[in-house]
């Protein structure tokens, strides 16, 4: 299990969630997601509620409804005298939630074409895309994360799809890159948005499609080379 700090974890909070957290227990949800993603919380790990109380800095309450959402959502899972556990996915479900995220990936996309005239969100997206690249030669994985997270935040607001807000981000993928580590990954996601982007921009909703299921088509590929 991972050590937590007796303390507010900067790192976790200053991560901007696809929805800006707006409560305490948005504070222990979202920092819990992120935290997947840059190693400070791993699959099947279990959660100690006093622990995460001092870690997040918010009351047990707070985090007894972080993890009830977290449990809805299929990321923890509450397992009688044990608490909660953190999801370990098998192979087959890996490929079950790429699955999935293949097919959202490219509707998110596709939507995005199709609003980003009319969005006026188009720079939004290039200074996204800016920030990744400078992450990435800055080797800076907090940002990069940060950056990546404002470029699907801004692509769900330029397809102004609710359904694709709502639904989005409850895809499993924070537990498939924390279980399936990639040393590729970050190469593999800033060549990929760059290509989603230009199809975006330009508003051709078949390309944008294509390059966000390619992304996800890519993810898998490496998992599953990586697993052999």
């Amino acid at each position: 299990m991972a050590n937590l700090t007796k303390r507010k974890s900067t790192a976790a909070l200053s991560i901007a969630p696809l929805e800006a957290p707006v409560s305490a227990s948005d504070v222990v949800f979202f920092g819990i997601v992120n935290g997947l993603e840059l190693q400070k919380f791993v699959p099947a790990q279990r959660l100690v509620e006093i622990d995460l109380a001092e870690y997040f800095g918010v009351g047990r309450n707070s985090v007894r409804e972080a993890l009830q959402r977290l449990a809805a959502e299929g990321m923890v899972e509450l397992q009688r005298h044990k608490g909660a556990v953190i999801r370990s996915l098998s192979m087959q479900e890996t490929l079950d939630v790429l699955e999935v995220a293949e097919r959202m990936t490219g509707l998110l996309a596709r939507a995005a074409a199709r609003g980003a005239a009319a969005s006026g969100l188009t720079l939004r997206l290039s200074e996204s895309l800016k920030a990744l690249k400078a992450a990435d030669a800055a080797n800076d994985s907090v940002g990069f994360t940060s950056a990546r997270r404002r470029f699907y935040r801004c692509l769900l607001d330029m397809g102004g799809n609710r359904e694709l807000k709502r639904l989005f981000p409850s895809i499993q993928m924070p537990i498939v890159y924390a279980q399936h580590r990639l040393p590729t990954l970050q190469k593999i996601r800033l060549g990929d948005y760059r290509k989603i982007a230009t199809a975006v921009r330009a508003g051709r909703e078949d390309e944008a499609e294509a390059a966000g299921a390619a992304h996800v088509q890519h993810v898998r590929q490496e998992i599953i080379s990586l697993a052999s």
